[in-house]
């Protein structure tokens, strides 16, 4: 497929230099469609659900986006306030949540694919 410009500008914008940190604060703006610096679980979801239409894999029900949705919005919601603030975002992506560490790289992985 092709980006257009605006997704190349996106994707430079994401992946240009800096600490690990500070890719994952650029990933975390994109996530937060609204930004009002919090991810939502509605939002999150949303997220899950564009991810498998970009991947175009083989798209599991509904239910199971939702699920997984959930799961990543609980391992990354530390203190259970139903949102994902930046440094719960950032935190769950450095450290040993396996989800949080999907999710992102996955993202990562869309955006710099080989064709």
């Amino acid at each position: 497929g092709f980006i257009d410009f605006v997704e190349f500008m996106v994707v430079y914008y994401v992946m240009a230099d800096g600490s690990p940190e500070e890719v994952l604060l650029k990933i975390f703006r994109i996530f937060d469609i609204n930004s009002d610096g919090v991810i939502s679980k509605k939002e999150l979801t949303r997220l899950v659900k564009d991810m498998y239409a970009m991947i175009k894999s083989e798209s599991p029900e509904t239910e199971s986006k939702e699920m997984i949705a959930k799961s990543v919005f609980a391992e990354m919601d530390k203190d259970t306030d139903g949102k994902i603030t930046t440094e719960e975002f950032i935190s769950a992506c450095l450290g040993q949540e396996e989800l949080s560490k999907i999710l992102a790289l996955k993202c990562v992985d869309i955006f710099v694919q080989d064709d």
